[in-house]
């Protein structure tokens, strides 16, 4: 197994476009919106993979680093320390369980940092990266 890490940050009244959250919808690959289920990310283009781990501390890492770069703008600050979020993320990826992390920032805006198993135990999507392209 090994980890696909995904990011995405808009205005948060976008996610309320569920329809091309879906992979059935024909806008779904075109879409910039994360999908509703955490492990559709891997049916998404292998150009939104932001990152790929063998190791699940380096997955970890990266989502420490992604999420330190909007702690200063998240609405409301704070409310689960960074450190709770890594201990269980750690946890839970080498047991095949997806780690997604939404938060809402100022003006309205909303981050998602996930990072997705691969191959995944919910969807039976191809690996994005090792996919053929056609």
């Amino acid at each position: 197994m090994h980890w696909h890490a995904y990011l995405w940050t808009g205005a948060g009244t976008d996610r309320a476009s569920e329809a091309e959250r879906r992979p059935s919808s024909p806008d779904f690959a075109t879409s910039p919106l994360p999908p509703m289920r955490t492990g559709d990310w891997l049916a998404k283009p292998a150009a939104r993979v932001a990152a790929t781990f063998e190791e699940a501390g380096q997955a970890t890492t990266w989502m420490a680093a992604e999420y330190t770069k909007t702690r200063d703008q998240l609405h409301p600050p704070e409310e689960l320390p960074l450190e709770g979020r890594l201990d269980s993320a750690l946890d839970l990826l080498p047991r095949g369980v997806d780690v997604q992390w939404g938060e809402w920032l100022q003006s309205g805006r909303f981050l998602t940092i996930g990072v997705i198993c691969c191959p995944n135990r919910h969807v039976t999507h191809p690996c994005p990266i090792r996919r053929p392209s056609g």
